[in-house]
């Protein structure tokens, strides 16, 4: 036993007679939260650093050739590190965090406290068309889960850690506490009780506080409400939102689209320079697509237009009517191509940005497009607003969670009303044709998402394996009943699974089945086993999730059910075993 284990027993031991759990539990939450912030602090800082760098080498109105380049480099940088350094896959962050939940315990790798933020900075901050936070909320949930760990908490308390890990991060990178705390609830869906809000509003705050130390108060983008909201406008709100939530369909199915294409592509460095030279080409085109998109949010709040064309090939024609439209019209089109690419170049980032990018966009371009009717005169940058809150709710299905951060980094307080009405009917717009969000729709279609059902909460937690009973006396077929009587004999289970020699089951016999002719020895060697067995009603592969099981389990009527892998004989799983296994589980999940 090293030294460190030494110490960590110690400190237990300690903890045990002096802390209570409640209040270690907020002083992990108040060090996730401070740490997540920092680690906010420093992507954020970088990448702005860097991007600042790059922006000043052009020159206003005329074509950046850099943007021809620093994208690839970027996301090759990132590739190599992923590859010879890191040898992990680092995507869909978000997706993993769910994943940890729902599968392994909460579990989250130890290099997922910096991997990610190392490597979305090169791919962000050269130009990757993603993210930075959702590498910065798998970092903060990889902190909180490797803390629980540490100190040996148990199962509920390392949820609750990851938690405050994502709430910290979510505070951290936007300066917006609320929604820290609502994302946790809403897109990582845990089963949070009265007890958890406190450390997570501790985490949220510090990660909040620690970025505005470092960084100031002012709000990520530059807005002035310099109007209040006109209540004549909410039919064009209403609108906006149900736009949107189709807007935010084919930002989802694009993506997915896309991604299961570049991954078709078996070599690596393939990928790199098919996604990167589309990402170039793109960037170069259309330079609001380089890295989150933040400055292009802002020009379209504050109706600055021609930042947009700022260092593009268009700059020129900016002045034409019709010229806006079209441009807004290519960037929400062609962004989820940016996005999927640098993803699939091997690039590392999120769809947070991207979301708040084409919100802002399809706000714009609804109010510019009305505008242009001459019938009315709506606020465009009211409009990117609102598009920004549905867009953000119609990919993520966080429609609570859109409108205090809408409301948080943009000061626009005063718009709750707009921003509630086009969240909604985005949300809804999008339920209606999609029951799960980007992050989830793959591993609810595993059966490996965790819900806020929950009864399939605790189904999706229990595997299959750890009910598995072994302890069944198997038989051959051509074993004579007189054997058969001698094995049920020594045996204290009253099934008896047949094995042919490849030890697959080929059948099962019941005592229940045999009970008749147990002791009529004239039958002893003339009858075979292979005679007086059954094929069980269905067989159960290892790798089913305990939905399908249970399932299978009310199709057949059966109590007892056997399970293979691979062909081979593995052992039964039973109702009872499944019930008292279930009923331990939901004990530990649902607790206070």
């Amino acid at each position: 036993m090293n030294s460190i284990s030494k110490l960590r027993i110690q400190f237990g031991v300690w903890r045990a007679k002096n802390v209570s759990q409640n209040h270690f539990v907020l002083v992990l939450s108040l060090v996730i939260g401070v740490v997540s912030g920092l680690a906010a602090v420093v992507l954020k800082n970088t990448i702005h650093l860097v991007r600042h760098w790059v922006v000043s080498q052009a020159s206003q109105g005329e074509f950046n050739f850099l943007l021809l380049f620093l994208p690839m480099i970027g996301i090759l940088v990132t590739l190599l590190l992923v590859l010879y350094v890191i040898r992990d896959n680092l995507s869909h962050g978000i997706s993993k965090i769910l994943h940890a939940i729902s599968q392994t315990g909460g579990m989250l790798k130890l290099h997922h406290t910096f991997s990610s933020v190392l490597t979305s900075t090169f791919t962000i901050a050269l130009g990757g068309s993603v993210g930075a936070e959702a590498p910065i909320v798998l970092t903060g949930s990889a902190i909180g889960s490797n803390l629980g760990r540490f100190f040996r908490m148990n199962h509920k308390t390392i949820m609750l850690l990851i938690g405050c890990g994502a709430a910290g991060a979510v505070g951290g990178i936007f300066q917006a506490p609320i929604a820290g705390v609502i994302f946790t609830i809403e897109v990582l869906m845990l089963d949070l009780t009265t007890l958890s809000i406190a450390p997570l509003l501790i985490a949220s705050v510090s990660g909040t506080t620690i970025s505005y130390f470092f960084l100031g108060k002012d709000a990520e983008f530059n807005f002035l409400l310099v109007h209040p909201f006109d209540l004549h406008n909410i039919p064009y709100y209403i609108l906006l939102g149900v736009v949107g939530g189709f807007v935010a369909l084919y930002f989802n199915h694009s993506v997915m689209a896309l991604e299961v294409w570049y991954g078709k592509i078996k070599r690596r460095y393939t990928k790199w320079l098919v996604g990167g030279s589309i990402l170039s080409l793109l960037i170069f085109l259309f330079p609001p697509f380089y890295g989150e998109g933040y400055p292009t949010i802002s020009a379209l709040l504050n109706n600055n237009i021609s930042e947009l064309f700022s260092n593009s090939p268009f700059y020129n024609l900016q002045n034409a009517w019709w010229a806006v439209p079209l441009f807004l019209l290519l960037l929400i089109g062609l962004k989820v191509v940016a996005t999927a690419s640098t993803n699939g170049a091997g690039g590392v980032g999120g769809v947070f940005a991207p979301s708040l990018f084409m919100g802002g966009v399809t706000g714009f371009l609804v109010a510019r497009l009305l505008n242009l009717t001459g019938w009315v005169d709506l606020p465009e940058g009211y409009f990117a607003l609102a598009g920004m809150s549905a867009l953000m709710s119609g990919i993520m299905h966080a429609p609570l969670m859109a409108i205090f951060l809408i409301a948080e980094i943009t000061n626009g307080y005063g718009l709750f009303v707009p921003l509630m009405i086009s969240s909604a009917l985005a949300f809804v717009t999008v339920k209606s044709f999609d029951r799960h969000n980007l992050y989830t729709k793959q591993l609810a279609m595993k059966g490996e998402l965790i819900t806020r059902h929950k009864d399939q909460a605790v189904l999706t937690l229990m595997k299959l394996n750890k009910v598995i009973e072994t302890d069944f006396v198997t038989v051959r077929p051509r074993m004579t009943l007189g054997e058969l009587v001698n094995v049920v004999s020594q045996s204290r289970r009253n099934i008896f699974p047949v094995l042919n020699s490849q030890e697959q089951l080929v059948g099962v016999v019941s005592l229940d089945d045999i009970r008749h002719i147990m002791f009529n020895q004239e039958m002893y060697t003339t009858t075979t086993v292979d005679k007086l067995m059954i094929v069980p009603p269905a067989m159960l592969d290892i790798d089913a999730n305990m939905d399908k099981v249970m399932e299978v389990f009310e199709q057949t009527g059966a109590w007892n059910l056997p399970v293979i892998e691979k062909g081979q004989y593995m052992g039964f799983v039973s109702k009872s075993k499944i019930f008292s296994v279930y009923r331990r589980v939901l004990i530990n999940y649902s607790d206070e």
